[in-house]
């Protein structure tokens, strides 16, 4: 078959076209983004008809992907590490739910919190949920347990998650491809009520779910994705989870690994395979990206006697990326380091575009907000969380998705006056509308702009739900139609701006300001397209 050099998110995608996928639900956030944007572009995807369109928020997008394989068909859903925690509800009660269609969540983490407000390890939500969890260690793996994750998902009508890192996502290698798989045809739930979580119907496939467990197991002993490698030396016996194991293996490019080693890709924890490492072995090193999950289970299963090292007791770094150096040093070896970054080179950090809209509406936002001091304005996740930092300084909170909102609403609930926050349109349309609502409801004075740039631009310039919509919205939901303001954020119209900013502070009720224009790289990537 054709070989292809791929990103590990491009790996994941063009799996997923060539297995029979019929759709793709995600929301935008680095690092999965690639994946949807892959099969968006790819003429495959689009001649077999698999949908692939942005949803709201990551919640709107597992249900739809829930539904999906209701019908019978394979779906996937993607999302960054923080994007699980908006879509918790239905991850957890899938798991009770089953699948019908194969179903396959693919979780990107972000450790070393290179585009993240965390380091959330998705991990902990598979052990959670009882859910099988994949975690490739390259490229190719990432590829084959598409196949092998929907087969999976299919045979034991569950949805799985596939767990991947930012060094995953975001390196390229060479992938072999499989023959293409038909999509399925819509096929029902034998069982009627598979999907009905009652109570009393609950509690009946949550024991299903557990008598499953020894089934996911024993997969994980004889799938191939988790494997035993005897080594010479039995001092050490190495746990290597996911891409773990490459920079395990990039320390012996030129020897083998003297230690035996343990290669985890799949979960639950292979036990057997385990006991044969802890019994071999007079310590147990684990190698894991993200936070310390299964050495925590490891000593938990074993580890009374001898020592099990990695994260908690400082043989590796507790926060951060691991990298092959790091392994290295936990294994006594001696490491090439790179140059020290000479002190001339001073940091630069991150900015706004210039000719960005965001620059003048906060402009205008702080000169609105010159005579009432500073900590009185909340924001939001996007690319306007920039204006933290110097020289704008105009906004004090960012948290999560949509909790500029309400977050404002609880400060002026405490009396805090004025009250101000700021959220970008997509952001708004993912999960602050409800909060808006709440805000309406008690009647909070609270002003709140959303910042309209016309695109998802912190990742790339994907599709908004809410471009032409935001008015609408806010009117709907009980916005007063006199407090919805619509603004330009140009320099030349700094002085009306700042009156309108300043008449809605003074308005002791629910206000919207809409500062819009158009993003100035969205605008300069359709000029592009446009002269192709």
């Amino acid at each position: 078959m054709e070989k292809l050099l791929l990103l590990g998110d491009e790996a994941i995608a063009q799996a997923a076209i060539d297995a029979g996928l019929s759709g793709v639900f995600a929301y935008p956030g680095t690092p999965s983004t690639e994946i949807t944007e892959y099969i968006q572009d790819s003429k495959q995807a689009k001649e077999l008809g698999i949908r692939s369109n942005w949803a709201a928020n990551e919640k709107t997008a597992m249900e739809a992907a829930l539904g999906m394989s209701y019908a019978g068909k394979r779906a996937m859903f993607c999302c960054k590490h923080v994007g699980i925690n908006v879509a918790a509800d239905p991850f957890m009660n899938s798991a009770i739910t089953g699948a019908n269609g194969g179903l396959i969540y693919i979780a990107a983490d972000d450790p070393s919190m290179h585009s993240s407000q965390d380091e959330q390890d998705s991990r902990f939500y598979g052990d959670f949920a009882l859910m099988p969890v994949f975690e490739p260690s390259n490229q190719q793996e990432a590829y084959d347990m598409v196949h092998y994750g929907f087969e999976f998902s299919e045979r034991y009508h569950i949805p799985v998650m596939m767990r991947i890192t930012t060094r995953m996502a975001h390196s390229r290698a060479g992938v072999v491809r499989r023959d293409v798989t038909k999509q399925n045809t819509i096929n029902l739930p034998e069982k009627k009520n598979q999907f009905i979580l009652l109570p009393a119907n609950a509690r009946v496939q949550y024991k299903e779910l557990l008598a499953k467990q020894e089934n996911f197991i024993s997969e994980s002993e004889t799938s191939g994705f988790n494997k035993y490698i005897d080594g010479k030396d039995k001092s050490v016996g190495i746990v290597a989870c996911g891409i773990a194991y490459n920079y395990l293996m990039e320390n012996y490019r030129e020897s083998e690994c003297p230690y035996p080693v343990l290669k985890i890709s799949q979960y639950p924890m292979p036990q057997n395979l385990l006991n044969k490492l802890y019994e071999e072995c007079d310590t147990v090193l684990v190698l894991e990206e993200g936070q310390p999950l299964y050495e925590r289970l490891i000593k938990g299963l074993l580890g009374k006697g001898k020592k099990v090292s990695g994260r908690l007791d400082g043989a590796l770094p507790r926060t951060g990326e691991l990298n092959p150096n790091l392994v290295g040093k936990a294994l006594g070896l001696n490491v090439k380091e790179g140059f020290p970054i000479p002190s001339v080179v001073a940091p630069r950090p991150p900015k706004l575009c210039d000719g960005c809209p965001h620059i003048d509406s906060y402009t205008a936002l702080n000169e609105a907000m010159k005579e009432h001091g500073e900590y009185k304005v909340f924001a939001d996740i996007g690319c306007y969380t920039l204006g933290a930092l110097p020289p704008l300084k105009a906004i004090y909170t960012t948290v999560d998705m949509g909790a500029s909102i309400t977050m404002a609403k609880g400060a002026a609930e405490a009396e805090l006056r004025p009250t101000v926050a700021v959220i970008g349109d997509s952001t708004f349309t993912h999960s602050g509308m409800t909060g808006l609502l709440d805000c309406v409801v008690d009647n909070v004075p609270v002003t709140i702009m959303i910042l309209d740039n016309g695109i998802t631009g912190m990742t790339g310039s994907q599709k908004s739900s809410a471009t032409g919509r935001i008015e609408s919205i806010c009117q709907g939901i009980g916005v007063a139609p006199e407090h919805i303001r619509v603004i330009n954020p140009l320099p030349s119209r700094l002085e009306e701006n700042v009156k309108v900013i300043k008449e809605e502070l003074a308005y002791q009720g629910v206000s919207v300001i809409i500062p819009r224009r158009e993003c100035i790289v969205w605008a300069n990537k359709k000029r592009k397209m446009a002269k192709k």
